[in-house]
Formats: C-alpha cells, sequence, structure tokens
C-alpha cells in the first residue's frame, strides 16, 4: 500500500480507488480499525468517484510516534496536510464510530474543504460515558504491548457481524495487533473527553447519519440529538443491522454513500 510522508514525519498508509479528481471521498475508520475495514465497499462505490481510504496515524501501517499525538485534535490534524499532498481540494469525509468526531472536527475548522459528512454509527457526544469509562478503566488500563490476539478477536468480533468473510476478520484483527497501547489509552480518554455539542449549530455542511437499529453502542437517541442541531444533517435507518451497517450491509452502503457524494461534490 502506498504510504504518505506530511509536514511533520507522519507517514499515512492508504489505497485509493476510481477516477482522478481533485474531489474525493475520504474513508475514516474507526478507532483502532485500519483503511482494510472498509474493504467491502471499496468496489462497491461507483467508479466516477475518486475514493481513499486511510489509516490514522498509530494504526495499521500508518508511523506511530512515539509519546504523545494519538487524540482526537491530533488525529484530525493530519487530514487536511493530507488531503493537500493528494490534491484534493473538496471532500466527503466519511466515518465510523468515535472517528465521527475527528470528522466533524475537521468540518468545523475547514468548511471550506468538507462539501459533505457521511456519518456511520455516529455518537453525539461520549464525555463522561458510563459504559466507556468503564471499558477504558477496567480493560484498556489493563493492556500491555503486544496486545493479545484473543483481545483483538474479540474487540472486532463485538462490532462485527457473521457475514464478514473468515480471512477478512482475520486481516482485521491483524491490523488491530498493529495498535500501540499507547494509542489505544489516549484515544480512548480523548473520546471521554472531546465535546463539540456546542458548535453543531454552526456546522452547514450537508451531512448524512447511517445507524442500524440493532446497534448496541450507540443508541438512536444520539441520532436524534444530532438531528435537533445539526442544519443540514439526515438519517437513514438500517432495520436488522448493528454498529457497523458497511459490514452487513455493503452494497446499499456504497449506494447511498456515493448517491450522496454525488450529490455534494462539484463536477469533475
Amino acid at each position: 500500500m502506498p504510504v504518505l510522508s506530511l509536514p511533520g514525519g507522519v507517514e499515512l498508509s492508504y489505497l485509493e480507488n476510481g477516477v482522478a479528481s481533485r474531489s474525493a471521498v475520504l474513508l475514516v475508520p474507526g478507532p483502532t480499525d485500519s483503511w482494510r475495514s472498509y474493504e467491502p465497499i471499496l468496489d462497491e462505490v461507483s467508479e466516477e468517484l475518486r475514493v481513499v481510504a486511510i489509516s490514522l496515524r498509530g494504526h495499521g501501517d500508518s508511523s506511530k510516534p512515539p509519546g504523545a499525538g494519538f487524540r482526537i485534535e491530533d488525529l484530525a490534524s493530519d487530514l487536511v496536510p493530507f488531503l493537500d499532498a493528494i490534491d484534493v481540494e473538496r471532500v466527503v469525509l466519511t466515518a465510523h464510530s468515535g472517528s465521527c468526531l475527528i470528522a466533524r472536527q475537521v468540518a468545523l475548522q475547514t468548511p471550506g474543504c468538507v462539501a459533505g459528512l457521511f456519518l456511520e454509527a455516529s455518537p453525539f457526544t461520549l464525555r463522561g460515558d458510563e459504559d466507556l469509562t468503564r471499558f477504558v478503566n477496567q480493560v484498556i488500563g489493563e493492556l500491555r504491548d503486544p496486545v493479545d490476539p484473543g483481545f483483538a478477536r474479540s474487540f472486532i468480533r463485538d462490532t462485527s457481524t457473521e457475514v464478514l468473510p473468515a480471512d477478512l476478520v482475520e486481516r482485521l484483527v491483524q491490523d488491530v495487533l498493529k495498535v500501540p497501547v499507547v494509542v489505544w489509552r489516549q484515544l480512548f480518554q480523548s473520546l471521554l473527553a472531546y465535546d463539540d455539542t456546542n458548535e453543531l449549530a454552526g456546522l452547514m455542511t450537508p451531512t448524512r447519519l447511517i445507524w442500524g437499529d440493532e446497534d448496541r453502542l450507540i443508541p438512536r437517541a444520539m441520532q436524534d440529538q444530532l438531528l435537533r442541531l445539526l442544519p443540514e444533517a439526515g438519517l437513514t435507518v438500517y432495520a436488522g443491522v448493528g454498529h457497523t451497517p458497511r459490514w452487513e450491509q455493503p452494497n446499499r452502503f456504497a449506494a447511498d454513500l456515493t448517491r450522496f457524494s454525488s450529490r455534494v461534490l462539484p463536477p469533475r
């Protein structure tokens, strides 16, 4: 996979499909996932769109700077320089779960760059969330390098579905094992602290929320809160689907993403 070096030395691994264009769809994986988590939809999105799947710093084969630098704000700070480096002026940011906060941070800071937000299983805010606090304290607090493969497999299973091919599950597990414990700790502590909800009413970016009604991690109430605050948001509910709709219904997800992106991105 190609690796791109940013100013400051961070290197980001990515995969690119589609046509040459200065507008693109950027696929941002959820916490601890790599670009590979978008494999089920990559070949299903329209070939008329430029689609780039990325591994955030600290994830997959992207660089893992020692020490600090894995908070939501740090990860968000890499995305616009990355887009500049691959010559993208306008982007649809597609993100999953906690990484939707990263996409929202970029849209709030650089609205002229972000043509749309396509947010899958987006939290409203996780600040002080009791379940996440318990997970951070009791599970992540006990993690040690190297991360145990059994733990990585159970983590994937909790957000996965039986329809995923076993070989893809194993590739996803191997990428989770590449994430150092320092990344787990800083990122999940940041998820507990980050709160952009006071700013969302001013975010005029067209937004499509994607949510499965069997999601055990992100409740419907959070989608309703986002709909009330985001001026340009709409919600698509996937019936009988859990936390990662693109894994359970990849064809539908890709079609929804294609339709939304084609509407908000400028013509080539």
